[in-house]
């Protein structure tokens, strides 16, 4: 059995927020022990569809097809000569004609390897090309679909399925079509023609080769009823493997923080051994699969060499005849076995095929027959109510109204539901209850696309595609001019930078290219949005993972970039929230208050809780009636390293799927290259200088002032006896249960 690369596959992903059963790292992603096998994968085609999409794919390219076959057969049928001129040979050493005799059948033999070898090549040839341009039709129609799947589908089904399908999926149906389809094609023509040609030189012959045909049916019909759901368990126990690798590797700093070494090498141990277990199965059916091959080569070549000596004896053949008809069934050797075992290679490829077609089958999102457009960038939101699962609801009949050209900051404790209620404006999810009007339009008259169109949501991972900076930027507007690329990066502050570069807005950057920072990063997706036009911004965290000054540079960009459009901020630093024109405060999925930042502060709830803590952090260590200064953030308090992070995140969205301390994309050559660690967030009830429940360097691992039913994803804070400034001792650190972002 063909071994699955373990790499190559693996429905890995988030669950959404209220599912899970082991907990959550810091940024919100599941950790290992929740089962992968409980997640909706996507869909799996049938068989039957398979061979559908197949038939219909070759029907569009019948003459390449008849072609491939015209050849192959050609060069099959020329190649079986050699047996009979063999056979001749024989006959005339037996009957003594001498040299002579033996001029012309040894020329026809090498004229007949001549044209057997070209005809071959260029059967071979047509029919990798038919494969080719069959392969690639299924790979544009599967990436087509997939790239227009819902997220929330994507999301329920782990992005590693996707992941899985697009890499593990396609590459092994690459092989089958490249290896396993031209030697499988000149296989079976040649075990065809090959029965004719014993029917040629005396039907008794081929009488004498039927007793393997049951052996080999019954052999087939033993191997693939148990051979294709060892190969369906070996691909699903391969991507659980696969899922395990990557939620334990991507999420390093938060094992190592909160001492999970050991089970997590006792998941990636168990869900190993699964893997290996059901790939000896695959390799004993394998084993027991040629021992029956063996067996039939055996009863046929006996059977033929015994037929040859009794039609010889009685005169009804000659030595040669015999001779080339042994020589015929040693012929089939190679092709019956190829053919056989190719079926190995066959269930994989086809397994991999059906899991590519599943998605491409699909259906596409649903768009209104008639789409409305939105008249402004107002945003109105209400009785909104979500939940990622049944009876966990993460917004409670939330009602919201933004104006347009209103920036409102989104603040609240981690797991408040601040990004689930901007992924539900932006389109990514859809809600379980209320409704969400966009520029006095409802989402449901705008379709899919049209909410696109109305809101950019940017988050904190910026994807930084390989190629020019300047086509990096006419992603957003594939018509824009240069001056248009170089005014909308002048707008964010990042046109000096983007000159500078070696070759200006022609410099490739990406995978390969010029690396740029995370800032330069999160200035590159701002420009996109001012390109794009939006009439409806919303930044989820867009400068969390820049440092502290990044942060602020960032902040002023995005004031620039959300200029004559309506703006959502889910702030992660109180001086964001303040600088807008509304905060609204969200506490266990409900607003609980809005106003300005003026008026919250002095009404003295919530906000004014988290703008208090948030100020007793910044005070110079040691002053506690001095005001906070400009360069000093929470975490640099009392208690606190210099250059260390602080020890609380409380307040911040721990939603997303960055792993702490690795920034978006940062994969050599790839995406933003790191910065300075970022500066913390603030959050209430947090003492100033609380050393972090993390290592020291590493993303904060702990909330406090999260509320009871923190929404899964954040973490709850420092043990209890952990003293201001200090590092907590070896005991175990809580953690909230939960998974995935919202």
């Amino acid at each position: 059995m063909t071994a699955t690369d373990p790499t190559a596959a693996g429905p890995a992903g988030s669950r959404p927020e209220g599912t899970g059963t082991a907990g959550t790292d810091d940024k919100g992603r599941t950790m290992s022990g929740t089962s992968a096998p409980d997640r909706p994968l996507l869909p799996i085609a049938t068989g039957a569809r398979t061979f559908a999409v197949v038939r219909a794919l070759l029907r569009r390219h019948r003459l390449l097809a008849l072609s491939a076959v015209t050849v192959l057969v050609a060069g099959t049928g020329t190649g079986l000569l050699t047996a009979p001129l063999l056979g001749h040979i024989v006959d005339l050493v037996v009957e003594r004609r001498g040299p002579e005799a033996l001029t012309l059948p040894m020329v026809l033999l090498l004229a007949v390897a001549v044209a057997r070898g070209v005809a071959t090549a260029i059967g071979t040839s047509l029919v990798a090309r038919l494969g080719e341009t069959v392969l690639a039709s299924v790979r544009e129609r599967f990436i087509e679909r997939a790239l227009r799947l819902p997220l929330e589908r994507v999301e329920q089904a782990g992005s590693g399925d996707l992941t899985s399908r697009v890499t593990g999926d396609v590459a092994v149906v690459t092989k089958g079509v490249r290896q396993a389809l031209p030697e499988f094609s000149r296989a079976l023509l040649t075990i065809a023609l090959t029965l004719v040609g014993f029917a040629v030189l005396d039907w008794r012959f081929l009488i004498a080769v039927l007793p393997v045909v049951p052996v080999h049916v019954l052999t087939v019909r033993w191997y693939i009823p148990r051979a294709t759901p060892v190969y369906a368990e070996h691909r699903v126990a391969t991507g659980a493997l696969q899922h395990q690798l990557l939620d334990s590797i991507g999420g390093v700093r938060t094992v190592r923080a909160y001492r999970l070494h050991d089970r997590h090498t006792e998941l990636l141990e168990q869900r190993s051994q699964r893997a290996a277990d059901i790939a000896l199965r695959g390799i004993h059916l394998v084993t027991g699969f040629f021992s029956r091959l063996n067996l039939a080569e055996f009863v046929g070549l006996a059977s033929v060499l015994v037929t040859g000596f009794l039609l010889v004896g009685n005169g009804s053949v000659s030595i040669g005849t015999a001779t080339a008809a042994a020589l015929y069934f040693h012929s089939l050797f190679n092709p019956i076995n190829a053919a056989l075992f190719l079926i190995d290679d066959a269930q994989s490829a086809g397994a991999s095929l059906a899991r590519l077609v599943g998605v491409s089958d699909l259906p596409p999102e649903q768009e209104p027959e008639r789409p409305a457009g939105p008249a402004d960038g107002s945003v109105r939101v209400d009785a909104l109510n979500h939940a990622y699962v049944p009876g966990h609801p993460v917004l409670r009949e939330v009602g919201l109204t933004v104006r347009d050209g209103e920036r409102v900051a989104l603040v609240g404790a981690s797991g408040a539901g601040k990004t689930t209620l901007a992924k539900l404006i932006a389109g990514i999810h859809r809600p379980t209850g209320g409704t969400i009007s966009l520029g006095g339009v409802d989402t449901a008259e705008l379709g899919p696309a049209g909410i696109r169109r109305t809101v950019t949501l940017i988050s904190q991972e910026v994807h930084v595609f390989a190629g020019p900076l300047a086509e990096d930027l006419r992603l957003a507007r594939p018509e824009a001019a240069d001056e248009e690329l170089r005014a909308a990066l002048d707008r964010v502050g990042a046109l000096s930078w983007a000159e500078a570069l070696p070759e200006g807005l022609g410099t490739v950057v990406g995978e390969g290219g010029h690396r740029l920072t995370v800032t330069q990063a999160q200035h590159l997706a701002l420009a996109r949005l001012v390109l794009a036009g939006a009439p409806v911004a919303i930044l989820d965290e867009a400068t969390a993972d820049a440092g502290s000054a990044g942060a602020r540079v960032l902040e002023t960009s995005a004031l620039r970039a959300l200029e004559g459009r309506t703006g959502l901020l889910v702030a992660h630093r109180l001086p964001q929230a303040a600088a807008a024109d509304r905060v609204v405060v969200l506490d266990e999925g409900r607003v609980v208050e809005t106003g300005t930042h003026d008026a919250l502060v002095a009404a003295g709830g919530r906000y004014a809780a988290l703008w208090a803590a948030w100020s007793d952090s910044r005070r110079p260590a040691g002053d506690p009636k001095a005001e906070p200064g400009p360069e000093t953030g929470p975490g640099t308090g009392p208690g606190t390293e210099p250059g260390t992070e602080a020890g609380t995140e409380a307040g911040t969205e721990a939603e997303s799927d960055t792993e702490p301390g690795v920034r978006p994309g940062t994969t050599p050559g790839h995406g933003p290259a790191p910065e300075p660690a970022p500066e913390p967030a603030f959050g209430p009830d947090r003492e100033p200088g609380t050393a972090s429940a993390a290592e020291p360097g590493t993303e904060p691992a702990a909330c406090p002032g999260t509320a009871p039913d923190t929404e899964p994803g954040a973490t709850t804070g420092a043990a209890p006896d952990t003293a201001p400034g200090t590092e907590p001792g070896p005991g175990p650190r809580p953690v909230t249960e939960g998974a995935a972002t919202s």
